[in-house]
């Protein structure tokens, strides 16, 4: 069955800013996130429209090299010019041992978002999608959505990542413990009537089999989704949007 498509997504191109901040808050998620909270002056601009933004997140390893690596602004408050990103903690890794070593007042840097691609909010349903690198974006998604929005959330995580999802609207949640998981929930979903749309944030090799299901299984329009591969197995620093 082919979905009805109207409204799609809109691109806005922003000027790139390189803002210097100091960690203001620390405040852990569960076992396994860390959420840590930003301010500086150079915030004083800070716009981020959309949940699919990411801001490059840079600071010094230990090695004296800077690193980078990509991260959704969860909330912003303009008064007090403080900016939260949400830190998934892994084994290993540079921004892991980087926000789990945090102290307060310590620096770091912020750039951008160079733009937002900005989602239609007033479809009939929104399908939202990912892994645990997707949580902070389906969690600012699901908190920034109106009464009366229709919502469908499949997402893999285990055990402690599977934070708290707070918002007003109508959502329907599948938790699944993988991503092969994730693929079969999405296969055997049953999506709604009406006009809807689709996000996924995950791996690369997931997110290729997840935009080739919701268009060749689910009858999907192309302008009917976005799927970004927020990372790729063995590789850092990735971030590739599919569509």
């Amino acid at each position: 069955m082919e979905h009805a498509h109207r409204k799609g997504v809109q691109r806005v191109r922003r000027e790139l800013h390189i803002r210097d901040v100091a960690v203001s808050n620390i405040q852990p998620l569960g076992d396994s996130f860390l959420s840590i909270s930003f301010q500086g002056e150079g915030l004083a601009n800070f716009v981020s429209s959309s949940f699919d933004d990411h801001v490059k997140f840079m600071f010094d390893g230990p090695d004296g090299q800077q690193v980078r690596r990509d991260y959704t602004p969860l909330w912003y408050d303009a008064a007090t010019r403080e900016l939260t990103l949400e830190f998934a903690l892994h084994d290993s890794g540079g921004a892991s041992d980087w926000a789990r070593s945090a102290t307060l007042g310590q620096p770091a840097i912020i750039a951008g978002p160079r733009g937002s691609m900005i989602i239609p909010e007033d479809v009939d349903w929104h399908l939202l999608t990912g892994d645990r690198a997707a949580l902070p974006a389906i969690r600012r998604r699901l908190a920034e959505l109106p009464v009366g929005s229709r919502v469908i959330a499949v997402i893999a995580a285990q055990g402690a990542d599977r934070l708290p999802l707070s918002t007003q609207a109508d959502v329907e949640v599948h938790w699944v413990d993988s991503d092969a998981a994730l693929l079969g929930a999405l296969r055997g979903l049953k999506l709604p009537a009406g006009e809807g749309f689709a996000w996924f944030g995950g791996e690369a090799a997931t997110a290729k089999q997840v935009r080739a299901l919701l268009l060749d299984e689910k009858g999907m329009p192309k302008g009917a989704l976005r799927v970004s591969a927020y990372w790729k197995q063995g590789v850092a620093d990735h971030h590739e949007n599919l569509e």
